[in-house]
């Protein structure tokens, strides 16, 4: 077996389907066993801190509330700072602030203005990307806030929603790296 198969085949089998959650119908996928394993989340960690590298990013975005668990390791493994993308309401002080448009309503995501510059390169990190949503919002505030997309990386991508396709244009080139697609 490969290196990236060993890994794949370690953070599949630390992820567990909850059915019926949130609701009936939805196929939750529950990474808390992974986080509990600690040579699982340090394969992951290192996995993502290599496409932070690979990136060039200066900095790590992890959005709420998955991609702070995620986000904030890699940042300190690539030697990067990190970047709470949060709900609004949630920061103190001064912030930008997008709204964006769920199946089921809205919402709006808040990152404080003075952590980027123009000179910053930002990986975005969450756990899954399912429609794209939160991810597209989160990267058009860190262009408002005059920053530069590095990329997207995420733990595992629902591809039978279409995240992928919604994001690419909004993405305009930078990478959208999934370790494992489901």
């Amino acid at each position: 077996m490969t290196e990236l198969t060993d890994i794949t085949s370690l953070l599949l089998s630390r992820i567990r389907d909850v059915a019926d959650h949130p609701e009936p119908g939805v196929m939750f996928k529950d990474i808390t066993p992974l986080l509990a394993d600690p040579a699982a989340f340090s394969a992951l960690t290192d996995a993502l801190a290599a496409v932070a590298a690979s990136t060039g990013a200066t900095k790590v975005v992890g959005l709420e509330a998955r991609g702070f668990i995620l986000g904030a390791p890699v940042a300190i493994r690539a030697g990067l700072g990190f970047i709470p993308v949060r709900k609004a309401g949630k920061l103190p002080g001064a912030t930008l602030s997008q709204a964006y448009d769920l199946e089921y309503g809205s919402a709006e995501i808040e990152v404080h203005a003075e952590d980027l510059s123009a000179d910053d390169r930002i990986l975005i990190v969450d756990d899954v990307l399912a429609t794209g949503g939160t991810a597209e919002a989160s990267i058009e505030l860190i262009r408002r806030a005059g920053a530069e997309v590095a990329g997207l990386a995420v733990l595992m991508e629902l591809g039978f929603l279409g995240g992928r396709a919604r994001l690419e244009p909004a993405l305009a080139g930078a990478p959208l790296e999934s370790l494992l697609k489901v």
